[in-house]
This record gives C-alpha cells, structure tokens and sequence, in this order.
C-alpha cells in the first residue's frame, strides 16, 4: 500500500504597513507565502504549488497577490525566496 497526498505550508516573509481594501485603514499587514507539497509516506518531496498573500492586523481580510507584487512589497526589493 502506497500512502501519498499533499501538505500546505505557511511562511511569513514580512510584516508590511499598507491601507487595507476592505476596512481602510492603515494597519499593518503580513505577507506570506502558502505552499502545497506533495508527499509519499508522508515525506514532502516537491511543491505542487505556491500563492502570497497579504494579512489585515486589523480586520483579518485577506488578499491573495502575484509574485510580481509580492516582489515589490518587499522591503530593499529582494526577490522572494
């Protein structure tokens, strides 16, 4: 028997100050990176896929970015990881 499926991991990249689209105010906001692997017994072997996303402190909206932007947002311009 072969025991396969995926796993989802969160990173946290930054915490950024931004004006959130939904509740409007400038409150600061976490940038993070999901990533969906896929794993054999268990074991994550290569990831199946990745999002960024941003996180209101204020009013926990959430707001999936591109790479692109995720790119930008970050403080010095480093390209994320």
């Amino acid at each position: 028997m072969i025991i396969f499926g995926t796993k989802g991991y969160l990173r946290q990249l930054a915490v950024l100050t931004l004006v959130c689209g939904r509740c409007g105010n400038s409150a600061a906001h976490a940038l993070r990176r999901r990533t969906t692997k896929f794993t054999l017994f268990f074991v994550p072997l290569f990831p199946v896929s990745r999002s960024y996303l941003t996180q209101c402190a204020f009013c926990g909206a959430e707001e999936r970015i591109s790479r692109e932007r995720a790119d930008a947002l970050l403080p010095g311009g480093s390209r994320v990881p």
